[in-house]
């Protein structure tokens, strides 16, 4: 994975920010806080609506757009006077994010028997109300090792198309 000099780190939710956040303050990441647009987590998930906060400073440089987000259809359109100078990224958490906290707890087999989405199956049948939670997802995986080990695991039982990235591209090698 090229990245240009600046990045621009779009999260869907409040757990992808946490997951993130852990690894950026582990310095887990094949990039920084510094080399990011001001230098945190951006919520901005519209294309047109980054173009107008952020690209029309007059920014010279490429920039890649890292997008940690679970839909594979949600776009991220650009007006085509920026589409060549961004590069966007999209690192699916398919089906979502709460994945991790199911393959940190070594129960996916009893996931697949449920039929539940993650999120559900984390709080009926794990007992974990607040998965969707910064706190909550920030606390649990306060151990970056632990975090690291769900990745992994995530990553090797999924289904990834060509073309699509993961949490484990980003992660330094």
């Amino acid at each position: 994975m090229e990245l240009a000099k600046y990045k621009a780190c779009i999260c869907e939710g409040a757990a992808e920010n946490a997951i993130m956040d852990i690894l950026l303050d582990n310095d887990l990441l094949i990039f920084t806080r510094e080399e990011m647009l001001e230098e945190e987590i951006l919520h901005c998930r519209d294309g047109r609506r980054f173009e107008e906060k952020y690209l029309r400073k007059g920014f010279m440089d490429k920039i890649s757009v890292i997008r940690i987000l679970d839909s594979r259809r949600e776009n991220f359109k650009l007006s085509k006077a920026y589409e060549h100078k961004v590069d966007v990224i999209n690192v699916i958490t398919a089906p979502e994010i709460e994945m991790l906290i199911i393959f940190s707890e070594d129960k996916y087999k009893e996931f697949k028997k449920s039929g539940k989405k993650p999120s559900d199956f984390c709080k009926e049948d794990l007992k974990m109300t607040g998965v969707k939670a910064y706190s909550f997802v920030k606390n649990y995986f306060s151990d970056p090792v632990v975090l690291l080990a769900a990745i992994r695991k995530y990553h090797e039982m999924s289904k990834i198309r060509k073309g699509e990235y993961t949490l484990l591209d980003l992660l330094k090698r």
